[in-house]
């Protein structure tokens, strides 16, 4: 049986279901002539002539008798094991872990929770905070997907982008600069700054645009997420810089006046990350057109997705 392969497994079961060269090759869009070398190369292999001449026709000899029921099997269980499985999201007991800032939990992870319920009740998702871009806890599968602003890459890790967005300006609703019009550059820079940095950083692309019209803010104070920034520029005199989806959003529920920069600045880009080994993953694949879907439900973003 040397030389055998799942095609000549897909042959075999159409000669014995069809009872005929003829009807093999038409069940599987061949020529008779290219059936007939296809039934030689089989019955090499098997040492049996499996059909034999009976007056105008041929029928089974008993070895191809014997073979039917077993081959018909084994092809019924490859092409389930091949076909993309069909999922019961109703019946899905699953938790997701997800890596993310606690401004992307507080923005969308309500609406997103509630899809959940209503589609795949018994899918669990476990939001945990973004210390660092190490991309290590999804490769080891510590993490499921990460989210946030897409800000480092890894070769072999799945990126989608959820939305782009410029950054605007926040303030409280009773802040002094909530009642102009125009924001210029000195009026920006006249008050204190807080900073949303992961990493700690006091500077990035507002300041790199600032200092090209030789202008330079203050930055009093560094938070880790956009969240904690709102938060205080709700409650202070500070002046906090937001990706635009989440201020607009924000500002429905919150006292928060938002106006756009005086200077231009770079897009950021809010994605999501998974480890290749999820990309065909029905459930995995489910659960990430969930996110896209309730990301741009709630944010109604301007940007295109990647």
């Amino acid at each position: 049986m040397k030389n055998l392969d799942l095609n000549h497994l897909i042959d075999l079961d159409a000669l014995l279901s069809e009872g005929s060269v003829a009807g093999a090759a038409r069940r599987l869009n061949l020529s008779a002539p290219a059936m007939s070398r296809r039934l030689a190369h089989l019955r090499h292999a098997l040492g049996d002539p499996l059909f034999v001449q009976a007056g105008r026709g041929l029928v089974p000899t008993q070895r191809a008798l014997d073979l039917r029921e077993r081959v018909r099997t084994l092809i019924e269980e490859v092409r389930s094991i091949l076909a993309p499985p069909d999922i019961e999201l109703a019946h899905v007991e699953r938790t997701f872990t997800l890596r993310t800032s606690d401004g992307v939990i507080g923005t969308w992870a309500a609406a997103l929770c509630a899809r959940l319920l209503e589609l795949a009740p018994g899918i669990t998702l476990r939001f945990v905070l973004r210390p660092k871009k190490s991309m290590e806890a999804l490769r080891s599968g510590e993490v499921d997907l990460d989210l946030g602003v897409l800000d480092g890459d890894a070769p072999e890790i799945k990126t989608q982008t959820l939305l782009r967005a410029q950054f605007m300006g926040v303030v409280r609703a009773d802040h002094p600069l909530a009642r102009l019009e125009n924001i210029n550059v000195e009026r920006f820079i006249a008050w204190p700054h807080v900073n949303a940095s992961r990493r700690g950083v006091a500077d990035g692309p507002i300041d790199h645009a600032l200092a090209a019209v030789n202008a330079k803010r203050r930055v009093a104070l560094v938070v880790p997420s956009f969240q904690a920034a709102m938060a205080m520029a709700m409650s202070s005199d500070f002046i906090a810089a937001i990706p635009e989806p989440f201020a607009r959003w924000s500002a429905h529920s919150s006292q928060l006046h938002i106006f756009a920069l005086p200077v231009v600045t770079p897009q950021v880009s809010i994605a999501m990350s998974w480890h290749p080994r999820h990309d065909t993953e029905p459930v995995h694949r489910w659960l990430r057109e969930q996110i896209r879907q309730t990301t741009a439900s709630v944010f109604k973003p301007t940007g295109g997705a990647g």
